[in-house]
């Protein structure tokens, strides 16, 4: 007759600490605030914000969002200031939104999720972002979004691409500065602004635009703020070839 042994492991784990499980039906998502778990609910009312959670993911795994925040000219003296994370987070979550305004800045200040996701302590109000804008000076700001836009866009350089060169008058309404009467097709007479635009074609993306006012729509005039986007990027990314109107020399 044999007897049942049971088998004894020479080395137990012991009560060494486990990582936590997600619940059940829900899977983990990092974000700039830290770990949230997200679930579907096919009952629950549609909201496109909801889906914002990704999108903090991908800026939280590409480290994006901590760069974007780490050389942000604004800087607050007391201890009083709105601060960087939520000037700029309250920006881009109005941005987000499809806002395109500042008094549009107002429709987001009741979302509760969103902004501890991105690290915030809470949504500012309008005058305070503008306020914050404000406190940046123009060469910086221009210098540290541009860094920001061509360093998120680099990696995908080093293929063969070709550059798009654009040129859009966009129409001014009220004072503002810069706004000068000049070639305007849709609205003759209307004071404008003229966007000089750089784009990677095919994949849209842009690397930089150059706002000039409503007399300088020549494609030359953007040519100065082309080249400084170039020479930021080393000579391996420069484009292959380059499109755009004939006042445009390469």
């Amino acid at each position: 007759m044999e007897a049942s042994v049971s088998l004894i492991s020479a080395h137990p784990q012991g009560e060494g600490k486990t990582a936590p499980k997600a619940p059940v039906g829900r899977w983990p998502v990092d974000t700039p605030g830290g770990r949230f778990y997200a679930e579907w609910d096919d009952q629950a009312p549609v909201t496109r914000e909801g889906q914002l959670m990704f999108f903090f993911q991908f800026l939280h795994v590409g480290g994006r969002w901590e760069e974007f925040l780490r050389h942000c000219p604004l800087h607050y003296t007391g201890n009083r200031g709105s601060g960087a994370p939520n000037v700029m987070g309250t920006a881009m979550l109005s941005i987000l939104c499809g806002h395109w305004r500042y008094a549009h800045i107002n429709a987001v200040r009741g979302d509760g999720i969103n902004p501890g996701l991105l690290g915030m302590k809470g949504v500012i109000s309008e005058d305070a972002v503008r306020l914050g804008i404000g406190r940046i000076e123009e060469k910086a700001g221009h210098n540290w979004l541009s860094d920001q836009i061509l360093g998120s866009i680099a990696p995908a350089l080093h293929l063969p691409w070709i550059l798009d060169i654009d040129v859009t008058i966009k129409p001014v309404y009220g004072h503002q500065q810069g706004a000068e009467i000049g070639y305007n097709p849709q609205k003759p007479g209307r004071p404008s602004h003229v966007y000089h635009s750089y784009f990677v074609a095919n994949l849209r993306m842009s690397l930089g635009v150059e706002v000039r006012p409503g007399k300088e729509h020549a494609a030359a005039k953007g040519l100065p703020g082309l080249w400084q986007t170039l020479d930021k990027l080393p000579r391996e990314q420069w484009p292959t070839f380059s499109r755009g109107d004939c006042g445009v020399a390469c």
